[in-house]
């Protein structure tokens, strides 16, 4: 990513309300990643009632942080401020395939199947559309233009259990399901692929119609890094605020809660702050 060192800050956060019939351990998994893209300059929790909880980080790196949600109904909230380079995510699309032989060895778990992510389901249907297409940058961004034109967004058109050969065959989702079916299609053909989820705000875009929600996309191996690719917007973006990283949603839920409270509201924000220093 280049940047030229321009910057901008946003605010970016979250507030759940639950009703729980019993207390409920839970883990939340809403902070900006450590390692960036964006750096975080002041973050707070606020729970109603007050809950003690204490953070950990999970086998990918990922921050999180363990509490209880008391019996009754009660509230966590999350806000923090970042900042993130005005600049959209880097494209290259001459940067090749790597072979498997060549693959580091923590890339080679991100062309193996998952919960959500089937590739040896759909790994005919990858190979007949995309196994011609030119190798490398040039071939994911095939599968990204497919996967784009083939599902329809719409919320409750999937479900917490829809895989990545549902939704192909449903043809509707949301953003997690558009990057469940593009990485399906590159692990597939060998290539490296895994789930990414945050923030992210309306910088330089038309706003979407829908309200404001956690954001999910995929990040592809290339050459000798890591690239970004969005099969939802299918747009080079400003302002992405990773939260977490792992072979699909399984790996990196929002929340996780060992029991059953009921999710009473939701509420997501992302939006610049105008005239921060």
């Amino acid at each position: 990513m280049v940047t030229n060192g321009a910057v901008r800050h946003l605010r970016v956060g979250c507030e759940f309300r639950y009703d729980a019939a019993i207390d409920t351990p839970a883990v939340f998994q809403v902070q900006p990643y450590a390692g960036g893209p964006a750096t975080l300059m002041q973050q707070s929790w606020l729970t109603t009632p007050h809950l003690e909880r204490h953070g950990y980080s999970d086998l990918y790196g990922n921050d999180c942080q363990r509490l209880n949600l008391p019996a009754g109904v009660s509230t966590v909230r999350y806000d923090a401020v970042v900042v993130v380079p005005d600049a959209t995510e880097e494209v290259d699309l001459d940067a090749p395939e790597t072979a498997v032989t060549a693959l580091p060895d923590d890339a080679l778990h991100y062309t193996l199947p998952s919960r959500y992510v089937l590739p040896d389901v759909l790994g005919d249907e990858a190979w007949q559309r995309f196994g011609g297409e030119q190798p490398g940058y040039r071939r994911v961004q095939a599968i990204v233009d497919h996967v784009n034109g083939h599902l329809q967004f719409g919320y409750g058109t999937s479900t917490p259990l829809s895989t990545a050969a549902d939704v192909h065959e449903s043809r509707q989702g949301v953003c997690r399901d558009f990057a469940h079916l593009a990485i399906t299609f590159c692990r597939a053909l060998n290539i490296p692929a895994r789930y990414v989820f945050g923030y992210l705000p309306d910088l330089d875009v038309e706003p979407l119609p829908e309200p404001m929600d956690f954001a999910a996309w995929m990040e592809v191996y290339l050459g000798d890094r890591w690239w970004t690719f969005d099969p939802r917007n299918n747009r080079p973006r400003k302002g992405r605020v990773v939260i977490g990283r792992g072979r699909d949603a399984l790996d990196v839920a929002m929340v996780t809660t060992f029991g059953a409270p009921v999710l009473d509201a939701m509420t997501v924000w992302s939006d610049e702050v105008q005239g921060a220093a």
